[in-house]
This record gives structure tokens, sequence and C-alpha cells, in this order.
């Protein structure tokens, strides 16, 4: 009964009418990618996620994928591979590709809007497609000329589809620790050794040949992350001519057991003694690693908003139907025998919080895919150089807080049902088994602190929230006599000071002492994911009364926006707060006396 209607009305407004991301792909030298095109084509990512994935979803988490351990294969839920088929049948496994390796090459941003109908409708089915473009993003960067001809052209076809072999049983996040080996071959190649888990699509029944891409180390390597290499190992054996040999020495173990999305294959991996071939430099994988990583991870972020657009649609369609209690101040539906959820204003405190965030949200990943165009197309090197420390600023932004935020409202919109988001048969609780794991994968919401704080903010001097701080002084001087935008610009104006001077105290006392940076990291990246979205809110009410919309639409985005700095914005405060207590009060206490 959980449904799912592509938000396309909102999705076009966010990149033609606030971002301008029509007007930017013309400068970016992207002719062919005409409103008309980008409108059809979007048209056509809602006809089919609607009407293709979605009616798949409740299917593959209530069927799963099946391993035989016998075989090693993977079968996967009835009715994902047809529709596999019919997605690379239509094309839209290479729409951001480059053309000379037979993709569409329409821009990076635009691809996000798809990806995020794409997870909304099927969140298990789309991680297929996720990993593959992941694979193509490491090898259009790092592969040469014939491993892009050989491994790059069927991934983008859709053929054959990719993988990241990263992680193994004792490493966690710590790659460092990583004990796979590859020995070199007379002939070129490499007998790449060891065990990794949590790959997710690492077998299935979609394609022939699957294309892993693995961390591993050579015999002379050197110890931690300075001596891991990367390797193009498939499952089918595959010549330097493309010629497809015999089974390669790889093999699914097993498959994991989880919490949620059921549909999405994770598997540990096996290789044997499998043939690969070296991708970029010997011991400089994680070069190539990070290319992959940082894409996945803005993909993840998607995850996150795909899932907090859907859960908000089906529970803003039960409270408008559910009767239940009457309004405080007297009777709505008085011919009814009570009125609908939608009067009370819990319910109205969640659905906005999911509005607000999704919504927000939105304009918040879809800013940061822009920058990976510019990255892409610009040939103004100055500009690519702002566009890379921006993009690395928001990145840990985007996943770590679009994650958390689908955590959070799941759980608003399984409320607004009671009891019955509870129980299976309306959706609900798939939807918050679903959203748990995207604070953990690709990173978890600790590392994406640790990587905004002091990675991307002390180690590169701010350079990053510099230009963010820059872009709200810019909005806010444009629109400071502008009487209806006083509401929005003067409180955006003066949070964005604080950033600012927080930043800098934090700096300070890490200075002291490194432990204030582990601190203070979480909830750093909450206090910018928070003044981030109040920006572009802001952007988005004076975008809506700029543009041609009806009042309605106007009404619901300022009103949207009143509550979001009402009652969103202020949470900056207690993490604020959190902040400036310092280090002391987590690190007090001995390790020993925990349980005492």
């Amino acid at each position: 009964m959980n449904r799912y209607t592509a938000p396309v009305r909102d999705m076009k407004f966010a990149l033609y009418d606030v971002i301008e991301a029509d007007k930017l792909y013309a400068k970016l030298g992207a002719e062919h990618a005409t409103r008309d095109l980008l409108d059809a084509v979007m048209d056509e990512a809602a006809r089919f996620t609607q009407t293709v994935l979605a009616p798949l979803s409740s299917v593959g988490d209530e069927v799963g994928c099946v391993f035989d351990p016998a075989t090693g294969d993977v079968k996967t839920p009835p009715g994902f591979k047809e529709a596999y088929a019919q997605f690379v049948e239509g094309g839209w496994a290479g729409i951001t590709a480059p053309e000379a390796m037979g993709g569409q090459h329409l821009p990076e941003s635009f691809g996000a809007a798809l990806k995020e109908m794409i997870d909304a409708a099927n969140l298990s089915w789309g991680n297929y497609p996720l990993l593959s473009h992941g694979a193509t993003e490491a090898l259009k960067h790092h592969g040469e000329a014939w491993q892009q001809e050989v491994f790059l052209k069927p991934i983008i076809a859709g053929t054959w589809t990719g993988t990241m072999c990263l992680t193994e049983p004792h490493c966690g996040s710590d790659l460092g620790l990583l004990k796979t080996k590859a020995e070199p071959q007379a002939d070129g190649t490499y007998k790449v050794s060891g065990t990794k888990i949590f790959i997710t699509g690492g077998e299935h029944d979609f394609t022939d040949n699957i294309i892993h891409l693995v961390l591993a180390r050579l015999p002379d390597a050197p110890a931690g992350v300075k001596g891991i290499s990367l390797f193009i190992v498939p499952k089918m054996k595959v010549a330097r001519d493309g010629t497809v040999g015999e089974r390669n020495a790889v093999r699914c173990g097993s498959i994991e057991h989880k919490m949620g999305i059921h549909g999405s294959v994770t598997c540990v991996m096996n290789f044997d003694g499998a043939e690969g071939y070296l991708i970029g430099q010997p011991n400089k994988g994680l070069n190539a690693m990070f290319t992959m990583m940082n894409t996945a991870r803005l993909a993840v972020g998607l995850q996150g908003l795909a899932l907090i657009d859907r859960a908000y649609q089906n529970a803003l369609a039960y409270s408008r139907d559910r009767l239940q209690g009457r309004a405080l101040s007297g009777a709505k539906e008085p011919g009814k025998p009570a009125d609908p959820l939608i009067v009370h204003p819990d319910i109205r405190r969640m659905l906005l919080t999911c509005k607000s965030l999704a919504e927000g949200g939105r304009l918040l990943a879809l800013h940061a895919a822009t920058l990976v165009d510019v990255l892409e197309r610009s040939t103004d090197e100055t500009e690519r150089k702002e566009a890379d420390v921006l993009l690395g600023f928001l990145t840990p932004i985007v996943k770590g807080l679009l994650t958390e935020w689908g955590n959070e409202c799941t759980y608003h919109a399984l409320q607004c049902f009671g009891g019955h988001g509870y129980v299976r048969e309306w959706g609900m609780e798939q939807l918050a088994r679903d959203a748990r794991i995207t604070t953990i994968y690709e990173g978890t919401t600790g590392i994406q602190a640790l990587d905004l704080l002091g990675r991307k903010t002390m180690q590169l001097q701010g350079a990053g929230l510099q230009q963010f701080l820059k872009m709200i002084q810019a909005f806010c001087t444009q629109h400071a006599t502008d009487a209806t935008m006083t509401e929005f610009v003067l409180p955006l104006a003066e949070i964005a000071k604080q950033w600012g001077e927080l930043t800098m105290e934090v700096g300070k006392k890490a200075m002291a002492n490194a432990d204030e940076i582990g601190a203070a990291s979480v909830d750093y990246l909450f206090y910018s994911g928070y003044v981030a979205l109040a920006f572009w809110w802001a952007k988005a009410v004076a975008a809506a009364d700029a543009g041609s919309h009806g009042v309605d639409f106007k009404t619901a985005k300022r009103e949207t926006a009143r509550f979001y700095f009402a009652r969103i914005l202020p949470r900056t405060q207690t993490h604020a707060a959190a902040m400036r207590s310092g280090s002391g009060n987590l690190l007090a206490l001995d390790a020993a006396l925990f349980d005492s």
C-alpha cells in the first residue's frame, strides 16, 4: 500500500528556478542538455520509476536475495532482473557517461535528480547501478585507454556491472589494515587473493560479467594506506582485446542477512588467485578509491533524501485520509465522525519536518552535484579549483546529514501512522529499516564529521567554508532592502556569522588539544548542515516569489521556510553549546569505569 510519485515539479523548480542549472549547462558547453530534452527525460524517468521500480520495492523486501552455497550464485528478487533489462534497454545506465564511451553525457546534477527517483522508488534495486556508476568514475579517471575500451564501455552500456571491493573482516573503515595480496605475473596480469566483505552487488543474475575493483597490496608495498593498489578483477576472465574467457577465481562465499535493503545483495567475496589488472599507479590505490568513494558518498546522500520524500508522501496521504480525534480548537470536519490527522499540531510538526528537510535537502544535494559538472566540463582552471574545494566541503554534509535526516524522517512518517506504521502492510517500517544503513556505509556519520571538520575545514584553513559564507553574504546583500525577505535574511546573516566564529573557537581549542576535533565534529556537521539548509530555503522563497508559479506554490514555500527557520534552525544552538563544552565531558570517565 506504500506508493511513490516522483516530485517532478519540485525537482524542476530546484534545478531551474533556484540553482539555475540550465544556465550553468549552457555556460559549460552542454548545449545538448536543453530544457525540452531534460524535461522529457525527467518525465520518462518518473514513469519508469513509478510503474516499474516502485511496485517491486515490497517484493524485494519480502523475498530478498537467494544464495546457492553449492555454486556461489545469487538470485535477485522476482522482477528485479527484468527491471534491469528495461533500464538498460532505455539507455539509463549511461545517462551521464561520456559519449565517446557510449553514454549520453547529460550533466551529473541532472543525473542526481533521476537517481533520487530511482532510490525513492526502490532503494534496494538502485544499489546495483549505483556501484556501476562508482566503477565508471574510477575507470574514467584512472583507467588506461585499453581498460576503458574493454571494461568501461560494457559497464556504461549496462551489459556488465561494477563493484567496489574495499574492506575486509578485520578492517572496518581502517583500510590500512587490509591483507589482500596481488602477485605480479609475467604476462602483466596479477593474481589477487583475499577476502572482502560487505560487497554490494558482488554476485547477482542481472549480467553475465561483474567487474570488481579490488584494493590489494603488492609484494613490496609499504605498510598502511601508502601501500594500497587498485585492481580490476572480472568475474569472467577478460583479455586485453576484450575477449571473454573462463570463470575467474573469484566467488561469493555468502550473503549478509540484513536489517533492511533485502533486495540489495551484500556479499562476502573470496579471491583465490583471481586474474586482474592494475588500475592507476602502484601503491596509489587510494587516489582511485576516493574517486569512487566520493561519488558514492554523494549518491548515498541522495538515498537519504529519497527515503525522506517517499516516507513524507505516504505519511501526508495517510494524515489527510485517516480520521482520528478532534482538533483542540473545535471540529474541522463536523460532518464526519472525527477530524483527519492533519489537523493536529504534532502531526503537522512531523510532516513539516519531513517536507522542509526533503525540499531543502534536494537543493543542497543538487547544488553539490552541479559542482561535479563544473569539475568535469569547465575550461576555467580557477573555476574548477574553487568547485573542487567547495565540493569537498559539501560532500560530507550531503552524505552525513541527508542520511541522518532520512532516519529521522522515516521515523516521523512511521509515527504519523501510529500502530499501522509498525505493521508491514503499509510499508512504512520497511522505509525505516532501509534507511538505517545509509548512515553507515560509504563512511559513517562520525567519519563524515571528522572529514568535514578535521580535513576539509581545519587542514584546508576553512577554504570551502569561506566560499559558502561568501555565497550567503552575497545573497543577504542582494536582498538587504527587500522587506519581503527580511524575516529570512536577518537570521541567516546572523547564523552565518556565528558559523565562522564557532569554527575559529574550535580551531583554537584544537591547537592545544587535538581531541577537541573529535569531540566537536559530529555537532559541527549537524550545525553546518542546518545553516546550509537555511541558505537554500531563503533562496527557494526568493526564487518562488520571482517565478511564475501560482499563489499556492509560493505560499507553501514561504510557510515551509518559516517553519524551518522557527523550529529546525534553532537546533544549531544545541550543537553550538555541545561544541563549546569541550572534550572533557567525553574523555574524563576512564574506559574501565563505563560499566561501574
